[in-house]
């Protein structure tokens, strides 16, 4: 019996290697989880277009927004596992969204299979330009004197700005109070207009509108200070360590997908990020640091930050919805 089942995967791995070198040979669609004009849309869009050049194929973007991601997510993961639909999201979709909600519509431990993590990015604690107060320490101060009056936008549960803030509530016994939007780009909008005084964001997606002064960064939420910013500190350097995180932009096929096409992708898709002009123009101006990963150090990125999410989850006293 043993003979015949290694000659059958024998058989099966020469099947999907053919079908890898002759794929794609119609359109291939992108669906991102978020509306358009945020970080991973913007990054998506623009390997998509290379990717139509080099493989002689349309590769077509479609925003699927709602549900903090999960909507989109659960379209992919329902596809076809053939290569010709996938998914360009951010950490919340495999890491936050399982303790987040009581069922997900999508296991994202097997529904979706890895290809690569393109980029990543620490966050910023940004501010509205008018909020009485230069840095974390002093919007603790300002929280505890207006209490009830200040407000966060987040772009979903389990989005970082959620997680940031109400860790923050909940360890310093504040009330800033959450207002949900449905992307990153609005919940800057939002910002700007002073519709809510606070949230979270990289520069890669925030960055003009610092530059602009239209917002202020009142501390990074990574371990080390970022040089464009060289004055404004870290979270454990204003006292506060526990607030940590960063942003990752990924790409993932439905599972089930044969390892040969997956592994296609991924080539065929680090090959572009890496790209000197490409990098320049779409990665590093913008902010936002090059990593390019297989899809097995995607997969080893997932498992590890899966428990220390869950742990913050717990920590800010956010309940499954």
């Amino acid at each position: 019996m043993r003979p015949f089942v290694s000659a059958l995967l024998l058989v099966l791995g020469t099947i999907g290697a053919a079908a890898a070198q002759q794929f794609p040979t119609r359109p291939v669609k992108f669906i991102i989880p978020f509306p358009p004009g945020g970080g991973v849309d913007v990054l998506t869009r623009a390997v998509a277009v290379d990717l139509g050049a080099k493989w002689g194929q349309p590769v077509i973007i479609e925003n699927r927004p709602g549900a903090g991601s999960n909507i989109g997510a659960e379209a992919v993961a329902k596809s076809a596992p053939d290569g010709y639909t996938l998914l360009g999201t951010v950490n919340q979709t495999l890491t936050s969204n399982r303790f987040l909600y009581k069922q997900l519509p999508y296991d994202p431990d097997r529904g979706l299979a890895p290809v690569t993590l393109m980029i990543q990015s620490e966050q910023f604690l940004l501010a509205h330009g008018a909020l009485p107060a230069k840095d974390l320490r002093e919007l603790v101060a300002l929280a505890k004197r207006e209490r009830g009056k200040l407000t966060y936008g987040s772009f979903g549960t389990g989005s970082q700005p959620l997680l940031i803030y109400e860790t923050l509530n909940q360890r310093e016994g504040l009330d800033i109070l959450h207002v949900p939007y449905k992307g990153i780009a609005p919940t800057l909008l939002a910002l700007t207009a002073g519709e809510v005084n606070l949230t979270v964001a990289s520069f890669g997606v925030a960055g003009e509108l610092l530059k602009a002064g239209r917002i202020k960064p009142l501390a990074i939420a990574g371990k080390r200070r970022d040089a464009r910013f060289p004055d404004v500190a870290t979270t454990a350097e204003l006292g506060f360590p526990y607030l940590q995180t960063s942003i990752w932009y990924a790409m993932f096929a439905p599972g089930g997908t044969p390892a040969p096409i997956v592994e296609k992708i991924s080539n065929d898709v680090r090959a572009i990020l890496k790209n000197p002009a490409f990098a320049e123009k779409h990665i590093t101006a913008r902010g936002f640091d090059l990593v390019a990963s297989s899809p097995q150090e995607l997969a080893a990125v997932i498992k590890e930050e899966v428990p220390v999410v869950g742990e913050m989850i717990r920590a800010a006293g956010v309940k499954p919805e």
